[in-house]
């Protein structure tokens, strides 16, 4: 099955300027707010569709926070980890060969096929810890 590109809108060119200008995970209302500080009259029904299709389009990062609410952020590297201190949200794209492995033998030995995954390590980071 091949999937047709979906159409460049002004309203998703303004959601990814908004992801690219920062390294940090923000949530759908953060992102709205930004958007109506700067002028930009996009609603908050389109910044979620719009977060959700790049997403699933692999074109940013989501994550789900403790309290079960998406975060979104500008993705850098292909398929990656994360390392996401629980106090201030910085996060760190790693590779995880250890865990391609594991997938892939786990996947198998259970006859699963077209495997995806997502893992997300949360801790403190050394700045806030020291803090």
């Amino acid at each position: 099955m091949t999937t047709t590109p979906r159409r460049p809108t002004r309203q998703r060119s303004a959601v990814a300027a908004v992801l690219s200008g920062s390294s940090e995970f923000r949530s759908a209302q953060e992102l709205h707010a930004l958007l109506r500080e700067s002028g930009d009259p996009v609603g908050l029904a389109t910044v979620y569709r719009n977060l959700q299709a790049m997403a699933a389009d692999g074109e940013i990062d989501m994550l789900r926070t403790d309290e079960g609410e998406a975060v979104y952020r500008a993705c850098s590297t292909g398929h990656h980890h994360h390392l996401v201190c629980r106090e201030c949200g910085r996060a760190v794209e790693v590779e995880g060969p250890a865990v391609e492995s594991w997938a892939a033998a786990v996947s198998a030995a259970h006859g699963f096929r077209d495997v995806e995954h997502t893992v997300e390590i949360i801790g403190t980071c050394a700045d806030c810890a020291s803090a």
